[in-house]
């Protein structure tokens, strides 16, 4: 890169690191300003620092090599999570608002009573806010390696290419990564989720504008020329929106599946398993910015706004840079490189450094949620509430900001250990099929305990671990997607054996969550009878009307603007047409909720 384009990057970083000196003071006030901004936010900065979150270095990355081996149908493994995101906007997010919470792990105690959900609050906070934390940090991590690696091939520091330390082996590129890595801990200890939450706004624009800009410059390649050159230039199946069902195809760039491999995508996989940003009933970060809204209304149009523009408006971009890639590059060994390679060589001087810049800011936007985030389940559900629990805010604070640095050093060893990002997300996904059908019903029946979430919590771990060790369980050799039938069945059977083997939840925790969150649904009626005052939320017939038609918009937009992109104008304009009339009815029946009695 030119010097422009370092001095672009510069005044980037200072401009950052204004934001967190501003916002500093105020989070260090409380926890409840270091994690949830006071809970002042509004619905559109909620919305969209959850899109700059899930845009980090990884993510045009994956849908590169999603492309460039399966076409852009490939993006049904990402694409089927909008199902989930719609349910969250329709049945969870204004129960998560109110209950009143700092975390979702916090939720355990408010729902479940006993020794058993004590101890499964202090597993999730552990488990979910460092081991699976880091792994999220550290492929994210190992995509900025990739990044840095692909555009500065020869990177030594101090004339050395890799390092040892304590046996861990670090290319100087990913010594690079790392100093990012404590630089973001810096800013996200110092500036709390205000300071987060503002810097994503400015992180998500930079990211997309560079991401459209690498679009609009990689088609004017007389290489490439234009969409109509790309389109004569790769197969026809490459550019299907679904894909090809059946046996293995004989077009690389064709993406076929067997039929049970694309019902474990849409049927099974959207609301089974845990992943970030796309839980099922809407925890994670998603629920930590939905709980710092002002309102439930700010909640509930927060995640609206967040499914929108991350299903609709953010992946064309990546997939246009995608497609040029494989006419550009045809014999990339790792094919995510791509995306960086036109970053390298398409982009003119100065460009190169806000696209960098932008790269960087999504990069520095994942990190900095994913430290704050991680860190409040350490500390509102390990720390406070095991370990000390009568200590001033003060102390809380700063224990905050030594536990963020100490997780963004556990993530940078981590990250020598990983070798692919996709190997990491289907790993996830598989630990934790079964347990997004206690997450969803929690909410809706009353019957649901701690052992039921602990149970449905730790089976999949246990099958993902016994399949590492070599033991034969029978279906988990499979390959993702098609091991999620028998992770999901042998886990929903193991759950729901224990659900009605052991003790309900006790009556006064049950009536007391039923009267602070009014969960719709007749799965409450043997408390709701209880409380014959308390008006239920909004009717669960009506909100699955409104999810059916959320899904419709998502789908009929992403798709419309895809056609529209690819000069399929007829399709595009019926597309727009379902996406407008979705729009019309979601306007006329969704407002604040409702009064109207649970059914």
């Amino acid at each position: 890169m030119a010097l422009v384009d370092w001095i672009i990057i510069g005044i980037y970083f200072l401009f950052v690191s204004g934001i967190a000196i501003y916002y500093s003071k105020r989070a260090g006030l409380n926890t409840s300003e270091f994690f949830l901004s006071g809970r002042r936010m509004s619905w559109w900065l909620a919305g969209v620092s959850m899109v700059a979150t899930t845009f980090a270095a990884d993510t045009p990355m994956a849908v590169t090599e999603l492309v460039a081996e399966n076409g852009i149908a490939g993006n049904w493994i990402w694409w089927n999570f909008a199902l989930g995101g719609m349910l969250t906007v329709f049945f969870f997010a204004r129960l998560w608002r109110r209950c009143g919470i700092q975390t979702d792990v916090e939720f355990v105690e408010v729902r479940y009573s006993g020794p058993a959900a004590a101890v499964l609050r202090g597993i999730k906070a552990v488990y979910f806010g460092l081991f699976l934390n880091i792994i999220i940090i550290g492929w994210v991590s190992l995509a900025m390696e990739t990044a840095i690696h692909v555009l500065w091939p020869d990177l030594t520091i101090f004339g050395q290419t890799s390092f040892t330390v304590g046996g861990f082996t670090m290319s100087a590129a990913l010594v690079v990564v790392s100093l990012l890595v404590i630089a973001v801990s810096i800013f996200a200890l110092l500036s709390g989720l205000w300071g987060v939450a503002v810097t994503d706004v400015l992180q998500f624009v930079l990211a997309m504008a560079g991401s459209i800009l690498m679009a609009f410059f990689v088609l004017r390649l007389p290489e490439i020329g234009g969409i109509s050159g790309l389109r004569s230039q790769l197969p026809a199946e490459t550019f299907q929106f679904f894909p090809t069902l059946g046996d293995a195809p004989t077009t690389a760039a064709m993406f076929a599946l067997s039929i049970p491999a694309f019902i474990a995508f849409i049927g099974i996989q959207w609301w089974s398993s845990w992943y970030p940003g796309s839980e099922p009933g809407g925890g994670g970060y998603s629920a930590q910015r939905m709980m710092g809204t002002a309102s439930e209304r700010d909640a509930t149009f927060s995640a609206l706004l967040f499914t929108i523009a991350h299903y609709c408006i953010r992946p064309w971009p990546w997939i246009i840079v995608a497609l040029a890639s494989v006419v550009l590059y045809p014999d990339l060994t790792h094919s995510r490189e791509g995306f960086i390679m036109v970053m390298r060589d398409v982009l003119p001087v100065g460009l190169l450094g806000v696209v960098f810049a932008a790269f960087l800011a999504a990069f520095m936007s994942t990190i900095s949620t994913q430290l704050n985030w991680g860190v409040s389940y350490l500390m509102n559900d390990f720390w406070r509430r095991f370990i000390q629990t009568d200590k001033e805010e003060r102390h809380y604070v700063l224990i905050s900001r030594i536990l963020t640095f100490i997780v963004a050093l556990l993530s940078i060893l981590l990250a020598t250990q990983l070798e692919s990002i996709s190997q990491a997300w289907a790993l996830i996904i598989t630990a934790s099929a079964g347990l997004g059908t206690v997450l969803i019903l929690r909410w809706y029946w009353w019957r649901i305990n701690a052992w039921s979430e602990l149970v449905a919590t730790l089976s999949p771990i246990v099958l993902v671990l016994l399949t590492l060790l070599g033991v034969p369980v029978p279906g988990i050799q499979e390959p993702f997607p098609s091991n999620l039938f028998v992770v999901v069945g042998v886990t929903t059977a193991l759950w729901l054996i224990v659900t009605f083997v052991t003790k309900p939840t006790d009556q006064t925790t049950l009536s007391k969550f039923y009267t602070l969150v009014r969960p719709a649904g007749p799965g409450w009626y043997p408390i709701a009878s209880l409380h014959p005052d308390v008006t239920a939320d909004a009717s669960i017939r009506s909100m699955a009307f409104q999810w059916g038609t959320g899904v419709a918009l998502v789908y009929s937009s992403l798709f419309a603007v895809g056609y529209l992109i690819l000069g399929n104008i007829l399709s595009g304009v019926v597309m727009l047409l379902i996406a407008a009339g979705s729009t019309i009815y979601l306007s006329q029946t969704f407002s604040e909720p409702s009064t109207a009695k649970s059914s």
